[in-house]
């Protein structure tokens, strides 16, 4: 079964790669290629597909551990969705009670940063 994390580390790890890692791991895990497929369409055997991409695998994991950079980012997102849960929240506690145009704007204006920190990540 193919790990899914692959793919996303090879969009924050994937220039550590040499070019033909990159092009492997990329078949397998974006493309969902088969190691006979790429194989066959690389001229290369099924044995020297797996070992590159296991190879490659392990330079990404390594890179992962190192900086963290998938972990920050899933800890981001998560933060950001929380912010927007309690906007909401806020959002609707004050229409249910007080009913402030300016409370409204505040969270309004909260949601769309938040949204657009998301579309930059």
């Amino acid at each position: 079964m193919k790990n899914l994390d692959v793919s996303l580390l090879l969009d924050f790890y994937g220039e550590t790669l040499t070019e033909k890692q990159r092009t492997l791991v990329g078949y397998y895990y974006n493309d969902d290629l088969s190691l006979s497929e790429i194989a066959s369409n690389e001229g290369i055997t099924r044995q020297g597909v797996r070992d590159a991409i296991k190879r490659a695998e392990t330079q990404l994991y390594e890179m992962e551990a190192m900086l963290g950079l998938l972990g920050k980012a899933r800890s981001t997102e998560e933060a950001l969705n929380q912010i927007t849960a309690l906007c909401e929240k806020i959002r609707e506690y004050n229409l249910r009670y007080n009913g402030s145009r300016e409370i409204e704007g505040f969270t309004g204006k909260i949601t769309e940063i938040v949204g657009e920190i998301k579309l930059r990540s």
